[in-house]
């Protein structure tokens, strides 16, 4: 039943951003930030932590989950280094997600042919 729940929220939160784009004149990259600014903004607020319990990571990994790693390695960074802990913390916190994605996207660029788009 997990796969189920965690399908329908990651489904919930990806066609949510689809309306988005297809009903509204907002960018993808607006609606990137907005939906990463949320997940900050939830995640300080306490409301993100549930639905990460609750749908794994149906909820952590849509742009919202990238916005939850941030702002839990920031608050982490606060309790442990203070108020230089705000810069520091997300980065740490979300440091090996985004050197798996620069690794594995380098490694897929010297094995693929990339075509130029017409």
């Amino acid at each position: 039943m997990q796969y189920v729940w965690v399908f329908l929220v990651g489904g919930a939160l990806c066609a949510i951003a689809q309306i988005l784009i297809d009903k509204c004149k907002l960018t993808p990259a607006r609606i990137l930030v907005i939906y990463v600014t949320a997940g900050v903004v939830l995640t300080v607020l306490g409301l993100y932590e549930p639905l990460v319990d609750f749908a794994a990571c149906g909820a952590t990994v849509p742009l919202t989950g990238f916005g939850y790693t941030l702002a839990k390695g920031a608050l982490k960074g606060v309790s442990e280094q203070g108020f230089f802990g705000i810069f520091s913390g997300g980065v740490a916190g979300s440091a090996a997600g985004i050197a798996a994605a620069v690794f594995f996207g380098y490694l897929i660029a010297l094995i693929a042919k990339p075509k130029e788009k017409k």
